[in-house]
């Protein structure tokens, strides 16, 4: 056997490093602050740029995530979408990680 070749025991064994790090991240117990992050740093991919010109995520806490809006006017517009927002960035999320936004 050529020193370079993978035996077919050996690459069963093999798994991808995502889900591993997946599984580590479940088992050690802070998938649900990494998905709050992600709330927090993945506000323009998810609301898109348009929204994401006029506001930011700030911050989560106990589900309740922080976004300040530029003006008054946005910030009664994304109040109208706050349920349309709030399940887009759950569906993202793949977890129901945000309960209420407060728009600031």
């Amino acid at each position: 056997m050529e020193p370079w070749t993978i035996s077919m025991r050996k690459q069963s064994s093999i798994k991808p490093l995502g889900l591993e790090i997946q599984r580590l991240v479940q088992d050690i117990g802070i998938e649900k602050k990494l998905n709050e992050y992600r709330a927090v740093t993945e506000w323009e991919m998810i609301v898109g740029e348009h929204i994401a010109r006029e506001s930011s995520a700030v911050r989560i806490s106990q589900g309740v995530l922080v976004v300040r809006v530029r003006t008054s006017t946005w910030r009664n517009e994304l109040t109208l979408r706050k349920k349309e927002i709030m399940q887009k960035i759950n569906d993202t999320l793949g977890a129901k990680i945000v309960k209420e936004i407060r728009f600031q």
